[in-house]
């Protein structure tokens, strides 16, 4: 047998423009040119840092064959990662069966690979959530600690600069890259998706849109752009935010697969709706209600009206047309051919929020306590959906506690993508997903503004302000926190507050 060298080379961009009629979607989009696939220089400097790429041996029987770059990539997986926006746990029927709200696309994914039932997300509020994602990083290491406030703050710095992304590990490697949705991260120049490793962008820089008129406190808030070029204001309006997200996504698809017989390039499609977050009064024309908005599709799907006026049967339509829209990118998946190489994963940012204000706080956390913006189950806990054919067991249960900041490391171990060299807080969570392996988590930590919590094994502790005792619960007898063992289970409680102690010694 013959030692043939497989040798990387870049070639010069042969992309032709790939028009996809979709009123939604502007031209820039449609027809976007990609760029030069990632010179062999930046993957050679990469390969000196770690990285497994650049030259294979292989044996056979032929003369030396010589392969084009794009050949590398044939069996990387493409990567869908969608969150949802304040999600309850208890609104899914899948994990609430007394939950009313028609979800039947979340639940094929669910029948498709994985349903999570102790995911976290690394904090209770919408921009931090999104920071200790993005990072692979709880909020006391990259320094995003609370929620970006108003308009002025969303269009500020936001997350530090210096911290590495998702999208920037798996651009380093080949993939083509694509954020559409919500942000909420930071938008001034040097803080936007396509200055932080996404080759196109189109969605809302702040928390919180109107769902046909995509505005924020009165100023127009999405915005389409490409890596190298300026970022602009899209107008789009009438189109409703989840659609709207949805055809840009499965736009970015049809286009890369199209291409794939070409460059073999895999791509990562980071997906956040702003659904179902609830409504703001200040998105709204003088006069008009501050109420849950969605397509008369969805209201029809109930036997009702899109007057209806009731708030809860409101939030319903709108959970069901954030379904209806996740629905339409799995299925764009399938026409593409592309499901069986596409790791999926799907997540709420945080849970409902429970604050009882009138008419807005409707989701259900059942049977957790607490929701949003606090330590409490309610607000960390969340819906998660996994799949991948033939890793992830179709219809399995993971009971296993995972976060968040795992997806940063599974996907750089599942791609060979090189690891920031920063301290990561999460795990390759693949090996637990598949079934193979429990949580390689020892704890986790939890603090945002006055809420603290650790969780380690089935215990955790709890307190909402600094001068308060701490609270110890066993989770799995007392998911709903509902019963303090402080006072019974005394050195359980000291041996959370030392591993928490440790945590805060890191930073």
């Amino acid at each position: 047998m013959a030692q043939s060298v497989i040798m990387i080379w870049t070639t010069p961009n042969q992309d032709s423009p790939l028009p996809r009629p979709t009123s939604a979607l502007p031209n820039s989009l449609k027809m976007m040119n990609q760029d030069a696939i990632p010179s062999t220089t930046m993957l050679m400097s990469w390969a000196k840092a770690g990285s497994r790429m650049i030259v294979l041996f292989v044996s056979c029987a032929a003369p030396a064959t010589l392969l084009l770059a794009s050949d590398r990539d044939a069996n990387r997986p493409n990567i869908l990662l969608m969150t949802v926006d304040n999600l309850g746990f208890g609104d899914l029927q899948i994990y609430n069966s007394q939950s009313k709200i028609l979800t039947p696309n979340l639940a094929k994914l669910a029948s498709r690979g994985a349903r999570l039932t102790q995911f976290y997300t690394a904090s209770p509020t919408c921009t931090v959530s999104r920071a200790c994602l993005l990072t692979g990083r709880i909020a006391q290491r990259h320094g995003l600690i609370n929620q970006l406030p108003g308009v002025e703050g969303n269009y500020g710095v936001g997350l530090n600069p210096k911290e590495i992304l998702i999208p920037q590990i798996l651009k380093s490697i080949g993939y083509r890259t694509g954020c559409f949705g919500k942000w909420n991260i930071g938008f001034a120049k040097g803080s936007r998706p396509t200055e932080r490793g996404f080759d196109e962008f189109l969605g809302n820089a702040s928390g919180n849109i109107d769902y046909y008129r995509h505005v924020y406190n009165s100023k127009h808030d999405v915005y389409l752009g490409k890596a190298g070029q300026s970022i602009t204001e899209h107008h789009a309006t009438g189109t409703y935010s989840s659609d709207l997200f949805a055809d840009a996504a499965m736009d970015f698809i049809r286009r890369h697969e199209m291409k794939k017989h070409q460059t073999q390039q895999p791509w990562f499609c980071y997906l956040p709706f702003n659904a179902p977050h609830s409504p703001n009064r200040k998105n709204k024309l003088p006069g008009q209600d501050n109420q849950w908005q969605a397509p008369p599709e969805a209201f029809a799907r109930y036997g009702m009206s899109e007057k209806e006026t009731d708030p809860k049967l409101r939030y319903m339509a709108t959970v069901t047309a954030l379904d209806d829209a996740i629905g339409r990118v799995l299925d764009c998946l399938d026409e593409q051919g592309a499901t069986a190489n596409t790791f999926i994963f799907c997540f709420s940012d945080n849970g409902a929020f429970r604050l009882e204000r009138e008419g807005i706080d409707i989701g259900s956390n059942e049977p957790l306590r607490g929701g949003g913006v606090t330590c409490w189950e309610g607000g960390l806990r969340v819906a998660a959906l996994a799949s991948f054919p033939g890793v992830i067991p179709a219809g399995s249960v993971i009971d296993q506690p995972l976060w968040s900041p795992d997806l940063m490391v599974t996907y750089a171990k599942l791609t060979k993508a090189q690891l920031p060299p920063t301290r990561l807080d999460g795990k390759d969570a693949l090996p637990v997903l598949a079934g193979k392996s429990s949580t390689q988590h020892q704890s986790f930590y939890f603090e945002f503004r006055k809420h603290a919590a650790l969780r380690m094994g089935k215990w955790k502790i709890v307190r909402t302000r600094p001068d308060e005792p701490w609270q110890l619960f066993d989770l799995k007898e007392d998911p709903s926190e509902s019963k303090n063992q402080s006072l019974a289970r005394p050195a359980k409680l000291t041996e959370l507050i030392h591993a928490r102690q440790n945590w805060q010694k890191e930073f």
